[in-house]
This record gives C-alpha cells, structure tokens and sequence, in this order.
C-alpha cells in the first residue's frame, strides 16, 4: 500500500463505506471506478458484488441484501478471503459514520486517475520496446482524461426545452441540389461520410468534387491524399473549380489563377507516402492548421483503406483495424466539428455491378455502421464511354436512402453532375451519335485501306 501514500487502506475503505452509504455519491463514481483500482482483495470483492446488484436490478443494495448475497454468494473464494469480507461489512454496518467524507469525495477522483495512469504505464513498457509510441500517447491521455466529462447525461424534465431546439448541424453542400434536399443540407459537422467505388471508377475525382464545392461555399478544406501527389489533387481541383480540361491547364495557368483567386474558402491539400500516416498524425496535422488560425470546416481523406493502423499489434486482423481507423476518423469529425470524407473500395463482387450497394465494400463491412453517409459510384465500361454513372444513396442518417441518381462525369474536367432522367436519354442519344460517326470514319477508313491495296 506504501505505493499509493495518501491512497492507503484507511482511504480506500473510507471510499468503500461511501459506496455503500451514499447512493447518489455511488451512482457517479459506477461509471468511473473499476473495482480492480483497490488494492485490497476483500474491498474488489465487495465493491464487485455492490456494483454487480446495481446494475443487474437497477437500484442500491439494502445492508439485508448485502448480508444474503456475502452468505451466499462467496462459496467460490477462498475461506480467509470470505471472512476478510465478511468481517468488514460487519464493520461498515455497525457504524454508518464515515470520517473525512467530504475529504474522500474529493479525492475519490484523483485515486480514480492514479490508478489508471498507473496501469498505463504498465502497459507502455512493452510497448517502448516496439517504438509503439503513439499507441503510448494515447493510453497515457485516456488515462488523464478519466474524469473530465463532467455532463451527467440528458435530464429528461430539466431539459425539456432543449429538445425541442433546432440544432445547428452547420452542413455543407455536396456541389448536388437532389443531395442536398435528402440530406438536410448536405454532411453536418461531426459527420463521416464514405463513398463506395471499384479501382478506377472515380473516387478521388468524387472527393475533390466535395472539396471544391464546399470551396465555393466559402469553406476551408483539408484535403489529405494517400495515394496520389499532392500537385496531382491541386491540378484535379483546378479542373473541377473552372471546367477546364486536365490536358489544357498550362496554357490555361493565367485564366485558372484569376478564377481561384475569387474563391473565399481556403484549401490545404497533404499528401503522405501510402500506409505511411495513422489517423493520429492526420490528428496532429489538423491540429497544426487549427493553430496558425485557419479553422478547419471539411476534412477530405483519399483514402481511409489506406490508413496504417496505430496499434503496435502486427498480427491483428486487417478487417478489425479498417474498423478502428473508421472509428477513429469520426472522432476527428466530432472533435474538430466538421465533416469528414473518405472512400474504401469494393470488393470484386463491386467491379461489374450497375449498382453497389454496402454488400461490396472490401475487407471490414463494420466501417459502414460507423458512417453517417455512404453514397456508391458505379461506372460499367459501357457507362465510361458515355460519361455517365449512377450514384447510389446507401447509408443516410439525415434523411431517406436507397435512391439511385443518375450522373454525368467527366474525368477530363472533374466534373460530376446529377442528372434528369431526360439528361440522361440526351446523353445516350449523343453518344449514339458519336458512335455512328466513329463507325463511319473506321468504315471509310478501312474503304480507303482495302482500296490501296487493290491498286
């Protein structure tokens, strides 16, 4: 006990007798304290069968339901163990007066932390040797966060009028009106969107095509790439923000650079080696912006399946550390109050269907529950040549979903649109035309081929 000086034994059952005896006192300290934080066998075994009644029948043990349980329920301890807590609820129930209350109340807290900061350091030391160093950092901030979050929950007759309010989820446009509509506005702050493609079907130009509308809203982006240059994002952006061709932009520099010079929102575009950044750097990078007074309004990640995971554990399975980075980037959403988006890919199955739902998402299909939004983009080969896709409304907690739009997209310029269904038919009936020219310009050139040889 000397380890804890001022937690001793007379500290800790002091803390226990309040446990027993003061209900609203016991009520808080339940989501706090682990019973493994005393080290005492007989007061872990004490404050685990007072704790087990409260949460099995939903009220405070009366002393005659202690004495029956601690009769009854100890069969399994050894005998010195049993007469060490039976001796000491005697103790308790014999003299309800708890010296230093008040003192122990307000150190209940601080024992709590010690104790976990304790066992964190514990659980470094393996760790140091694997140079697992953010996974360090975030057991010891767990650890001094213990406590923090003094809100209580939501008091159902208190707060009545609070429900009743209107609460500001501060969306920002998706660039796409029928999205908006469903969506209440578009993705609010703390929300994490996913959009769902196969390799080569457009997710990143999907991406920058959030990025750029909320550019144009006057927001500020932090867009992240793991995958490609951070020069190569910035070209797709000009693309997208003046509807100039990818091939065209050097000739076109004077023009892009006025046009983007109009533009309110500010863009960041950082790129790191693939499976190189774990959601903690991406963290501490967003928390560098935030610093130099840039406020931090849409997070764009290319892409969330090409996270490292940040635990030091090489032999975990890759579906449970996607979930955990999905998990960790709403995090992000919720502490900077923003949205946050990304994409995962499909799996096989994804690669030929007209409509991907969440059935095809590879590796960790758990990724979805932790999304707010989830959107699909399916291109067959057919559909790339006439520029055209659909859109597939998969996951919307704001809103309806199971929708399918359909959506013009042209790489060349990044640009995505949704379209009317008699957009739709004109597209096809364009592409038809060019179909034909094409077929009638390889049928005179193959004329004019056979013709040559015969002379």
């Amino acid at each position: 006990m000397e380890n804890l000086g001022v937690f001793g034994k007379s500290f800790q059952e002091n803390l226990c007798k309040l446990l027993l005896y003061d209900r609203p006192f016991c009520d808080q300290m339940q989501e706090v304290l682990d019973v493994g934080f005393f080290e005492l066998k007989y007061l872990q075994l004490f404050t685990q069968k007072l704790f087990s009644y409260k949460t099995k029948y939903q009220v405070h043990p009366t002393n005659e339901a202690l004495t029956a349980i601690l009769r009854t329920e100890l069969e399994d301890q050894n005998p010195v163990l049993q007469k060490q807590v039976r001796d000491f609820f005697v103790r308790l129930s014999t003299d309800e007066n708890i010296a230093d209350r008040e003192y122990t109340k307000s150190k209940a807290l601080d024992f709590c932390k010690k104790q976990v900061l304790k066992d964190a350091i514990m659980k470094s030391v393996p760790l140091i040797n694997r140079c697992s160093f953010e996974e360090i950092e975030k057991l010891i901030k767990e650890a001094l966060r213990l406590g923090l979050d003094n809100d209580y929950g939501y008091d159902y007759i208190k707060d009545f009028e609070e429900r009743f309010l209107v609460k500001a989820r501060n969306p920002i446009t998706t660039g796409w009106p029928k999205i908006d509509k469903i969506t209440h506005g578009g993705l609010g702050s703390g929300e994490l969107g996913v959009v769902i493609a196969p390799t080569g079907a457009g997710k990143s130009h999907v991406l920058v095509h959030f990025g750029a509308a909320a550019l144009k809203a006057g927001k500020n982006v932090v867009h992240v790439t793991l995958e490609l240059a951070d020069t190569v994002v910035a070209q797709r952006y000009d693309a997208c923000l003046t509807g100039y061709n990818l091939n065209h932009l050097i000739e076109k520099k004077e023009d892009i650079l006025e046009k983007i010079q109009d533009i309110d929102g500010q863009l960041i575009v950082k790129e790191y080696p693939t499976k190189s950044a774990t959601v903690g750097m991406i963290k501490n990078h967003l928390e560098k912006i935030r610093q130099h007074e840039m406020p931090v309004d849409m997070v764009i990640l290319d892409y969330g399946d090409l996270v490292r995971p940040s635990g030091g554990n090489k032999n975990s399975e890759k579906r449970h550390d996607l979930e955990s980075i999905y998990e960790d980037l709403r995090a992000i959403a919720q502490e900077f109050k923003c949205p946050v988006i990304t994409a995962s890919q499909t799996n096989r199955k994804g690669l030929n269907e007209e409509v991907i739902t969440m059935e095809s998402i590879s590796e960790a299909f758990n990724k979805c529950f932790v999304a707010d939004f989830i959107i699909s983009l399916s291109r067959t080969v057919k559909d790339k040549n006439c520029n055209i896709g659909r859109i597939f409304i998969a996951k919307n907690r704001n809103g309806p979903d199971a929708m399918i739009y359909s959506v013009f997209m042209d790489p060349a310029t990044v640009t995505i649109k949704v379209l009317e269904q008699a957009d739709v038919q004109e597209v096809q009936r364009n592409e038809k035309k060019d179909k034909d020219k094409r077929d009638e310009a390889e049928a005179r050139r193959i004329y004019q081929a056979l013709k040559q040889l015969k002379t």
